[in-house]
């Protein structure tokens, strides 16, 4: 019991950078106590003393703001950073080395009896105020970003943003150029636990912005085919193409191209 103490006591110096001495960690962080009230209520409720445990996982919501229902099953070195308004469902099971950030709920889609929350792999990390909906698995490694509502399964090493969570990153991938893609998307977003920054915009906002980048360089070309057609007597290119009013699209390139242009992404402290 005590070594496990000890490795939750140290996950929080390696995970959170404003810790800075044991007494503060013991006293002052409340993701700490109530992984230490859920493991006995846990501990209850696998005895069969079912209304002890939801006693004592009240008495951990009441005192830390965080609700981890006793029958949640949860690995080792689970960190909870400021934790307010988590909540951590019945059949959720967390695996060793995972992170949730405040407002993160583990919840499920269903009334019905049995597996009814996420599965969430070791190594993850899942930003503040998302939503992880249903009896799914959230792949080893794997990153959800702030304010994300995910509902379906998440492969291994991806990163997910956005309502509906749509993956931006996918990991696992041995090709060279997917590779140097990912790594400067990556660079570009970053990963951001607090909120969704103007360097992780909508992923469709920014598909249609590359689109229309395109749209009108393919649009110059035509005229300068078209000058050079003129000029050999042709009159192909006579009918003009009906015209594309950039003010109408402007909302979109600007997050496109911003979000490209600022390569810093936002961190929370």
């Amino acid at each position: 019991m005590f070594e496990r103490m000890r490795e939750d006591i140290q996950s929080v110096f390696h995970r959170d950078p404003a810790a800075r001495n044991t007494l503060e960690v013991l006293i002052c962080y409340p993701g700490l106590h109530a992984v230490w009230l859920h493991r006995l209520a846990h501990c209850l409720w696998g005895a069969d003393w079912k209304l002890l445990a939801r006693l004592v996982s009240h008495l951990g919501r009441w005192l830390t703001g965080i609700e981890i229902h006793p029958g949640a099953k949860i690995g080792r070195r689970f960190f909870i950073d400021h934790g307010m308004g988590i909540v951590i469902g019945e059949t959720a099971e967390i695996g060793d080395d995972v992170t949730l950030y405040h407002g993160v709920t583990l919840g499920g889609t269903s009334w019905n009896k049995g597996k009814r929350h996420p599965t969430l792999a070791d190594g993850v990390i899942v930003g503040a105020g998302a939503k992880i909906l249903g009896p799914f698995t959230v792949g080893a490694g794997a990153k959800v970003g702030s304010n994300a509502v995910v509902t379906k399964e998440v492969p291994p090493g991806a990163t997910v943003v956005g309502i509906p969570g749509r993956i931006i990153l996918r990991g696992g991938e041995t090709d060279d150029v997917q590779e140097a893609k990912r790594k400067a998307m990556a660079e570009k977003i970053g990963f951001d636990a607090y909120g969704v920054s103007e360097d992780m915009p909508d992923p469709v906002a920014r598909a249609i912005g590359q689109l229309l980048d395109h749209l009108q360089a393919v649009d110059g070309r035509l005229e300068g085919m078209c000058k050079a057609l003129t000029a050999l007597g042709s009159d192909y290119c006579a009918k003009d193409l009906p015209s594309l009013r950039s003010e109408d699209f402007a909302a979109v390139q600007g997050e496109a191209r911003g979000a490209a242009a600022d390569p810093d992404a936002a961190k929370g402290s």
